[in-house]
């Protein structure tokens, strides 16, 4: 007699995230005449005096159809390490607080507890929440001792080399390679990363120079930003950091989300 036994479905649990917080400040009120921080600033946050720059640049095709598909390959050079890092980034928007739902959605795509390759973070603004599923991996550069980028070419190829099968066969086999191969840089930047704390939590305080819309001179974007494993902590304490920004005293904050990879597609 056939057994009418139904094989057990294993589902994949939806992937946990970790969050950060990215907070704008007025670069009018809170950067000297160096675009540096003021000694307000670094006194308030004990910032230490140590800055590390940051040059960055992503990959696209002139009509941004991995952009507009919703990912964004990027190469970073971080002062004094000696690889490159490359990060494949996948962006879900999350609309009134459904961090919960946008997981799933995430997990219908594939990004799941069984897909080692991403890891999953909610970046939490002002007003937005984005769900961002990352592959990050590195080549080494050793041989560069600055901050230099490499150019196009080789910047398609580090980035084809690297491609983690999702990304490359996201909406037909080998597109994201493909669309690279045809793709330029938009960018570089090179960004100040200042490190600080707020209750007892690591605060990066970021300067980026961005060419400002116009495309006549420079406009700095400043951002504070935290990372914490815990949703409740999170809340809680970007809540907290926006009234200390806020105080009459002090009137450092923006009340703009921070849109650093949509503006540098959009400038450069």
């Amino acid at each position: 007699m056939a057994s009418d036994i139904i094989p057990r479905q294993i589902t994949d649990t939806n992937m946990v995230p970790d969050y950060e917080v990215k907070l704008r400040l007025d670069p009018a009120k809170v950067l000297d005449i160096d675009q540096g921080l003021t000694r307000d600033v670094k006194s308030a946050f004990d910032v230490l005096s140590t800055v590390t720059k940051l040059n960055v640049q992503f990959l696209d095709m002139k009509c941004k159809e991995i952009y507009t598909a919703g990912w964004s390959p990027r190469i970073r050079k971080t002062e004094n390490k000696n690889d490159i890092e490359l990060t494949y980034k996948r962006r879900y928007a999350i609309t009134d607080g459904g961090i919960d739902a946008v997981l799933t959605t995430a997990n219908q795509d594939g990004f799941h507890t069984g897909n080692t390759e991403f890891k999953a973070q909610v970046e939490w603004g002002y007003q937005k929440q984005t769900l961002s599923i990352s592959h990050k991996d590195k080549v080494n550069n050793s041989g560069n001792s600055g901050m230099g980028l490499p150019g196009t070419s080789e910047s398609r190829q580090i980035l084809i080399n690297k491609a983690p099968d999702k990304f490359d066969n996201w909406k037909y086999p080998e597109w994201g390679t493909s669309t690279l191969f045809v793709s330029r840089i938009f960018g570089p930047v090179l960004a100040r990363r200042f490190t600080g704390n707020w209750n007892e939590l690591e605060l990066h305080l970021e300067v980026w120079p961005l060419v400002n819309s116009e495309g006549t001179g420079i406009e700095h974007i400043v951002e504070a930003s935290f990372k914490t494993e815990n949703r409740g902590t999170a809340s809680r304490e970007r809540r907290n950091l926006v009234n200390f920004l806020s105080l009459p005293e002090r009137n450092w904050f923006l009340s703009q989300d921070s849109l650093k990879t949509q503006l540098i597609m959009e400038r450069y």
